[in-house]
């Protein structure tokens, strides 16, 4: 088939008309994860997509293992997509992917007396864990951490040598999530350069920059100097559903010391890349 025929069918197979059929033949017979990633053929796209590239950064770093990490668990189904998507890049790309999940187990905690964690959305104690259920459902790559993750996260970056690649932050209250994103910024440099990150809660009717995962993103930017989190720009791109709301939730966590640093070992491109990391 040639490159020109083969393209004219590809766009076609895209076309609002038949890409619904054509999702379909990608998700049972297509074997490609940056296939099903790219026509959203999985249960959850964002992490797929998510932990693919984080493996393309670790690749292009030289690094065989990094740390995958879900904050807030809850029943568990996020975390299950994530292991099993885990062990197909490992198959597929050749990096080793851990994972770990976080959570206090028992549902939010406590809320601020205040409007920043959403009290007209959420309160104490929503979303517990069926702990024991959700284990045998885990392979012994994946790890639930439990407790308070202003508590667990210190005590997680004092033992782990592993860079971290990829995040996901589904705790809901800014609260929270402000405590769990110190896993960017305490010792940055065992992380890869560009760690993907995903925020659940960005785009609803009552977010805003104020409060929430929202204002948690700000002020980390604020504070830090050297990590600074924008979102996933040219991530539409390469999807064919173009417009779906989980490509506005995904971010890129920027380590600029580590990025300033690096020097390409390459001979000078001669045309622009079309494809650039």
């Amino acid at each position: 088939m040639s490159g020109s025929f083969s393209h004219l069918i590809n766009r076609i197979a895209e076309e609002p008309p038949f890409r619904i059929l054509s999702q379909k033949f990608v998700k049972y017979f297509i074997g490609s994860l940056r296939q099903k990633a790219r026509w959203e053929a999985v249960e959850r796209p964002n992490y797929l997509s998510g932990l693919l590239k984080a493996a393309d950064q670790a690749m292009s770093q030289n690094i065989k293992e990094i740390v995958a990490i879900e904050f807030g668990v809850a029943a568990g189904g996020g975390l299950v997509s994530l292991d099993k998507y885990a062990g197909q890049i490992e198959q597929e790309v050749g990096i080793k992917v851990r994972l770990f999940g976080f959570d206090s187990g028992s549902g939010l905690p406590l809320l601020l007396p205040d409007f920043r964690d959403h009290p007209d959305q959420w309160r104490a104690c929503d979303y517990p864990m069926a702990e024991e259920k959700l284990r045998k459902r885990l392979s012994e790559r994946t790890d639930l951490i439990l407790g308070n993750v202003k508590e667990t996260v210190p005590k997680f970056l004092a033992k782990n040598t592993i860079p971290i690649g990829f995040v996901s932050f589904d705790l809901d209250l800014y609260s929270s999530t402000v405590d769990a994103m110190k896993i960017l910024s305490e010792n940055p440099h065992k992380n890869l350069n560009r760690v993907i990150l995903y925020f659940d809660d960005t785009d609803f009717f009552f977010n805003h920059k104020f409060a929430g995962e929202l204002l948690a993103i700000s002020e980390f930017n604020d504070a830090n100097e050297n990590i600074k989190i924008d979102r996933w720009r040219g991530i539409h791109r390469d999807q064919v559903f173009k417009d779906r709301l989980w490509l506005n939730r995904m971010y890129i966590a920027h380590h600029l010391d580590a990025i300033s640093n690096v020097q390409l070992q390459r001979s000078p491109s001669l045309k622009a890349s079309a494809s650039l990391n």
